[in-house]
Formats: C-alpha cells, structure tokens, sequence
C-alpha cells in the first residue's frame, strides 16, 4: 500500500485516487453480483428484499472494524455510504416503491429517501391515511409516516391507523428536523419576499429579526416544498424550507439550520406487510386496550408483569378510543425493548392475547433517546 510520502505532488494523489476507486467500482459490481443472486434465492423461497436487522448488522460490524483500523471515516460517515449501497442493491433485487406523506421534498420525503435511496420509485400522498390505503391495496412495498415529535408529541392518526391495518412498523427512523433559508438572489438585500409554511415562519423568528426580514413580504403557502417552487421561479424570492426541497428544485441556500430551537426531532417508522427477525437490539410496539381500562389499577397491573420478566419500557402513551360509543374510554400505546418472539415478551402477552394488538418489532433507531417522554 502507498504511503503519503509516495504521494509527492497532486498528480500522483489524484492517480492513486484513480486506481482506488477502479478498485472500489470493480468490488462494488462484485457485491451486486452476490446480491443478484440473493434475490434469486429470495424469490424461489418467498423471502423479503428489506432487512433492516441485517443492515444493522453489517453496519455496527464495519463501524467496530474501522474503529480497530483507526480509518479516518466515523460511523456517520459509515452508515451514509452503506445505506445508499444498500438502496441500490435493493432496487437490483426487486424494484421498491415507496409512499410517503408528502408534498416531495417534505421532511417525511427526506426521511424516506435517507433509508431507501435515490434510486427507488417514491410516491407522494397527502396524507397519512393514504399511505395506509397504499400499502393495504399493495400499490406499494413501504410507507413512511411520522408517529412522533419531540415538541408536538405522537402523532395519532398514525396510531389509529396502525390499530386497524394489516401493515406493521418494520424500522424507525429518528431525524433532526433543520430548516434552511434557501434563494436565488446573489445578495440579502436583493430579496423582496419569503415563502414559507406559516408554521416555518414562526420557527424562525430569531433569524428573521437578526436579519432584518422582518420588514420583507412574509408568504405563507401549504408547504416548505412549495416555498421552494415559489423561490426557484423568481431569482429575488426566498424561502424558509427542507434541505432536500432546496436541492430538489434548484434553490441554493444561503443559511443552513435558521431554526431558533435546534432540538427539535421526529421520529418515523417504515411500515410494511412482513416481521422482521430479532436482531438482539430490537424494539416492539404495542396497543392495548385493557378490558377492565376504568377500574381502579388495571394499568399497573398489566405492567406489573413487564416488571416480573425485567423487561424495560422506552414509551407509554394514553389515547382515547374512538370505539366506545359514550363516555370515555382509552387505549396506550405502548414501547419496549425486544422483540416479539423473545420467550419473556411472549410469556408476558400471553397473558392478555385480547387485549393487545402487536404493531411492529424492528430495529432500534440509532437515536432512540432523542425524543423525550
């Protein structure tokens, strides 16, 4: 292997660089062979293109072999590159389409393409409701849909939905949630105007004063996606919008992350029509409507047997149920760690088969403490 004192001037760098990534192209297309004939075998068996689990597993092995190796990429860097890796190779073994809740380059949108790709077929919905439908009819393989916001909480028409579909969460996904200020003017003082979801203004009030927009035309639109439609048509417009929505329609940003809070996440799961296997970092969603909701410690003792078998929760939600016809009456959504065919989750369930209904066991998300109960 060459060491740096080999690389004398910027020609031998960039020829070194040249063979390395002949190198790369040639293992890459020996990796997608391998994986051709994974599919192969997946469709003679029946078995599903998307394992998260696996993923999982390649990823946390080449961040400790790295870690050995002292290589110069860290682990986000890692899992970037072999996440788009794996998206191409998943689209060689069977072409994926995923709905999301849209408009395209929506914050869902970026959610979705960070775990499938830019290769795959992305369909965009307006709501949430119409992810479900989408998948429930087969009109697509997966969904993404946001179930939780560390500032507004869960999500409930995610929830609802859940209970009643036949489709599961498969993965999670926990993401930053950063607005940029995107435009076409070579100058600040050449904008005339600001597009933005009226919320998108609201979250950004601190930048706005300390760049004097305040006295500029604020716009409100249905969408940061469409602010940047708006802002890419009229070089002396600006918009408040997603970093995937700039990129998508040509915006150029001028100020990255104009948030005045930076700690704002959502977390979003993947839904889709198969189970995943343990992975032994797994996480299981739940609803439970406990028969007995309105006697006084029936919650505590259904947990009392989450205790018995050590298994730790990570969430509990309340949620009133739209089934019962006067007065009041709630369901809980609930998290824990583990997975559904762990003999201690089992052994725990077992016991209340009418009053659970199991949503999804799936991979942790790397950032599972990012949103705060």
């Amino acid at each position: 292997m060459n060491e740096k004192s080999d690389w004398k001037s910027l020609k031998d760098c960039r020829d070194t660089i040249d063979t390395i990534d002949n190198d790369i192209l040639s293992l890459l297309n020996r990796r997608m062979q391998v994986v051709e004939r994974v599919g192969e075998i997946k469709a003679d068996t029946g078995g599903v293109i998307y394992r998260p689990e696996r993923e999982k597993a390649i990823i946390s092995r080449l961040i400790k072999l790295n870690k050995r190796n002292t290589g110069l990429l860290n682990a986000n860097a890692i899992e970037a590159i072999y996440l788009e890796i794996f998206a191409v190779a998943r689209n060689l073994e069977l072409p994926e389409r995923i709905a999301y809740l849209g408009p395209e380059g929506s914050f869902t949108h970026q959610a979705a393409e960070n775990r499938f790709g830019a290769m795959s077929e992305y369909l965009s919905l307006n709501s949430i409701e119409s992810v479900f439908n989408t998948l429930n009819s087969g009109r697509a393989k997966f969904g993404v849909v946001p179930i939780e916001n560390s500032r507004d909480g869960i999500v409930g028409e995610t929830l609802d939905l859940l209970s009643k579909s036949h489709v599961k969460i498969v993965a999670e996904l926990y993401m930053p949630i950063h607005v940029a200020f995107a435009t076409k003017a070579r100058k600040i003082e050449h904008i005339t105007k600001i597009y933005s979801k009226d919320k998108g203004f609201g979250q950004c009030r601190k930048f706005l004063s300390e760049h004097g927009f305040y006295d500029i035309e604020q716009i409100p639109v249905e969408s940061t996606a469409k602010a940047a439609i708006l802002a890419a048509e009229d070089e002396n417009a600006a918009a408040i919008c997603s970093h995937i929505a700039a990129k998508l329609y040509g915006v150029p940003i001028m100020f990255e992350n104009i948030e005045d809070e930076h700690d704002n996440a959502t977390r979003f799961v993947i839904l889709s029509d198969f189970k995943n296997s343990a992975s032994g970092e797994d996480k299981t969603s739940i609803l439970v409507r406990l028969k007995d909701s309105v006697k006084a410690g029936a919650l505590v003792h259904f947990l009392q047997d989450f205790d018995k078998e050590q298994i730790n929760l990570s969430k509990i939600e309340s949620r009133p149920s739209k089934d019962k016809e006067g007065g009041f009456d709630y369901w809980f959504y609930i998290d824990f760690f583990g997975h559904i065919d762990d003999d201690k989750i089992q052994k725990v369930l077992s016991k209340h088969t009418d009053e659970v209904t199991w949503l999804g066991s799936y991979v942790q998300g790397e950032e599972c403490n990012l949103i705060k109960n």
